[in-house]
């Protein structure tokens, strides 16, 4: 695929193992690889380094890394866990957007050549858990508060769900990225996600990356899934 889709694929994988064969299967298709908390702490820069090399015998050059740690303390830890990871020139790496203006700042001067993506509203919220954790709503309106402070901040991304993309889009500055997990394809489970839209939805409403894991990874086929999902949103990304 000469311009591979804007799908970052979740590998949460149970193993380096099988995180690298993903990597493999799905990066033709794909432009960005995702590497989370759970794998990251197991694995380390290995899951980094294991991932890139999986996409380079499968031929894919350049693949981005979309390290998603989701970083949430005071400035000073935040900037200092930023440079610990500065070594594996991720593309892009999580913050949570809650944890204020200030800490937003330190990860965005701490890693400059990497896009620093603030966590609006986790897409496993609905609007009673967001009650439940003092959170003022309706989730729309605590996403995009979140999005503006963090954007103002210096976050050059924001991850928010399909119900907020569009609302979000129009709130911030059009260079900003919009990432978008709790993305599933038409008659997939939703799982654990309470906030989600198709492929062709999201892209639609503004979406500039989508975060996609067990409707690719949990497929019989991965790669023809990763091909499939790709293929059903070329002709609107």
């Amino acid at each position: 695929m000469s311009n591979p889709a804007p799908i970052a694929v979740a590998l949460d994988a149970p193993n380096l193992g099988a995180l690298q064969d993903w990597a493999g299967l799905v990066a033709p298709w794909v432009s960005t690889l995702k590497v989370g908390l759970e794998v990251f702490c197991r694995d380390g820069d290995l899951s980094v380094s294991g991932a890139r090399a999986a996409a380079s015998s499968a031929g894919v050059k350049g693949i981005e890394i979309f390290l998603d740690l989701k970083l949430h303390d005071i400035p000073a830890t935040v900037a200092g866990a930023a440079r610990a990871v500065a070594h594996l020139e991720p593309a892009i790496l999580t913050v949570h957007a809650a944890g204020g203006a200030a800490m937003v700042e330190a990860a965005a001067l701490a890693l400059p050549n990497t896009r620093i993506a603030a966590v609006t509203v986790l897409t496993s919220l609905d609007e009673q858990a967001l009650a439940a954790i003092g959170m003022i709503g309706p989730s729309i309106d605590a996403a995009v508060r979140l999005a503006v402070l963090a954007t103002n901040a210096g976050a050059r991304a924001v991850v928010c769900s399909p119900r907020e993309v569009a609302a979000i889009r129009a709130a911030v500055s059009p260079e900003i990225t919009l990432i978008t997990p709790g993305v599933r394809p038409p008659g997939s489970s939703v799982d654990d996600q309470k906030r989600v839209a198709t492929p062709a939805q999201a892209m639609a409403d503004g979406s500039d990356l989508l975060v996609i894991g067990r409707p690719i990874t949990a497929a019989a086929d991965v790669a023809r899934a990763a091909q499939e999902i790709a293929l059903s949103i070329v002709d609107v990304s």
